[in-house]
């Protein structure tokens, strides 16, 4: 797999019928190996390792409804209520981060309505926080610490 601009994560890799699987330990289960996945594992382990998210707090592929559809998120953070602070979307290394990409986790967020969105295809990494008041997003220099935002 392509080496990203994240540190090195250390992943559990099995194949089963010339398919493999990556192991999610935040869903205690393997997952079909894609490159979105390896984004996934090494930005959830960046977030724990470098910027002190608790593990117990981050969820991977949380289920929400927009406009009463079914949709995934690829990495929800709560805070220490429970209550959703941060979305994070991955897109595979090869994929751009366009401007269809901001669109997708903003129609996610319409649902949650976090303070903070992160995208990422491994490679560039872009965070902003939402200002629901002025009705604006600003975009960060840096992922910020847990203790930043909680």
């Amino acid at each position: 797999m392509q080496l990203l601009n994240l540190p090195l994560c250390h992943v559990k890799v099995s194949e089963k019928d010339g398919k493999k699987y990556i192991y999610d330990p935040l869903r205690r289960k393997y997952v079909a190996f894609t490159p979105e996945e390896w984004v996934r594992q090494h930005f959830v382990n960046y977030l724990v390792t470098v910027k002190s998210y608790p593990k117990e707090r981050i969820a991977n592929e949380v289920s929400i409804y927009v406009n009463g559809i079914s949709k995934r998120c690829d990495t929800v953070v709560y805070d220490d209520y429970l209550q959703p602070l941060l979305i994070a979307e991955y897109k595979a290394p090869e994929i751009a981060i366009t401007e269809e990409v901001f669109n997708q986790i903003s129609r996610y967020n319409s649902a949650l309505k976090v303070p903070y969105l992160i995208v990422s295809n491994g490679l560039k990494h872009y965070c902003c926080n939402m200002d629901y008041i002025n009705m604006r997003c600003g975009f960060l220099e840096d992922i910020p610490v847990y203790t930043e935002i909680k």
